[in-house]
């Protein structure tokens, strides 16, 4: 019997949106799903009881930077990445893929893999489909992610022929896999080509995967060309395989890939925006570094049922910013991803109780994107400027 079984427990009648389980070794993973980023193995300033109590369901690590520090030979001599950072629940490991096609350092992409230099100390190493799975495979996650190129979104001709070197590393990712108590999912590449995306999902899906992760979007594309992408994709996939949408976390565009047919996402955005001092609110993001919020005696968001909410205001958080306390960077990050994992546990009973477009509606009727907000202000500074003179 499989240890990974994808049970969709109801289907939207207004879009492509769906609810379900994904059951894995360390738990069910109740879907659509919002993954914190553990790069390092830890949510950065949390621990993993913050976590619990937040009720995450599915932790992403790093497999680039693990192996480069501490080595996964340490970590699976210390009985594997769940042990390592007193995680029981589900954990998810990319490739380190993405990170390595990233550096400014890398070296030299060939058929047999990728040579690279590391950022840490400039060491040379080598990534081929075989190490990245053997590396994962020490980790011990419960969901691995096949080696893949993720080159620019918008350059064709590149993208046609990584698509082939892709899917040549897929198959090799899939005879180096030896572990069924890891489900190995393939990675849809083809940037913002309708043509080489479709051919990517009739190619992956044909070898079998027991999932599918999309990469090569939100790294450059426009946001109208990334749900275009998805709507070519999406239809394509198996409907009884779990689908995930690779660094998208922001909480409108969780929204957008859920319509799409998306279950799991995951996004440092949330941890990293809030260790700068920016917190969702239901009507967009708010800087707590502005000084209106020296004496502001609310809490980041009423009626906010978080730890950081009902215990402390924004005049507070914004005294702990500027007096550079690490407590401000813990609550901060308390709050944001509580936010992104409310508002996913709501997505998920209105999917169940048949009214997601609705909900769907009423937060983007009142929410505020940061570009938005970007151009509102321009606008007010504009006219300001126009009254003065």
């Amino acid at each position: 019997m499989s240890n990974f079984v994808f049970r969709i427990e109801k289907s939207d009648t207004d879009s492509r949106a769906r609810a379900g389980t994904f059951s894995t070794p360390h738990g069910d993973i109740p879907t659509p799903v919002f993954a914190p980023v553990g790069t390092q193995a830890t949510v950065k300033t949390l621990t993993p009881d913050e976590l619990y109590e937040l009720d995450v369901k599915l932790i992403l690590a790093n497999t680039y930077h693990l192996y480069l520090r501490p080595g996964a030979d340490p970590i699976a001599r210390l009985g594997g990445l769940h042990r390592f950072m007193s995680w029981s629940g589900p954990i998810l490991t990319d490739s380190g893929g993405f990170q390595v096609f990233s550096l400014e350092s890398l070296r030299k992409i060939t058929e047999e893999g990728v040579i690279f230099r590391s950022h840490i100390d400039g060491s040379e190493h080598f990534f081929s489909p075989e190490k990245s799975i053997a590396i994962q495979e020490k980790l011990g996650a419960d969901i691995i992610m096949a080696l893949d190129e993720c080159p620019d979104p918008l350059d064709y001709e590149y993208n046609r022929i990584a698509l082939q070197r892709t899917h040549r590393w897929a198959e090799r990712c899939l005879r180096a896999h030896t572990r069924p108590d890891q489900a190995l999912f393939g990675i849809v590449q083809g940037g913002i080509f309708p043509d080489l995306r479709s051919e990517s999902v009739r190619f992956l899906t044909s070898l079998g995967f027991p999932g599918y992760a999309i990469g090569g979007l939100s790294v450059g594309e426009t946001k109208e060309q990334t749900w275009q992408t998805l709507d070519v994709i999406v239809p394509l996939l198996p409907a009884d395989k779990p689908r995930y949408l690779m660094g998208v976390g922001s909480a409108e565009d969780l929204f957008e890939g859920v319509a799409r047919g998306i279950d799991i996402f995951d996004c440092a955005l949330p941890t990293r925006l809030a260790r700068n001092g920016a917190l969702f609110t239901s009507h967009g993001r708010i800087n707590l570094r502005k000084a209106e919020f020296r004496e502001d005696p609310a809490p980041i968001e009423e009626g906010c049922t978080c730890y950081t909410c009902r215990h402390f205001s924004r005049a507070y958080l914004h005294h702990l910013f500027k007096a550079e306390e690490m407590l401000g960077l813990r609550l901060n990050t308390i709050h944001n991803l509580h936010f992104l994992l409310e508002w996913m546990r709501r997505i998920r009973a209105a999917i169940l109780e048949g009214h997601f477009a609705t909900l769907k509606a009423e937060f983007l009727s009142r929410y505020v994107p940061i570009a938005d907000q970007d151009r509102q202000r321009s606008k007010e500074l504009a006219r300001r400027r126009g009254r003065i003179k």
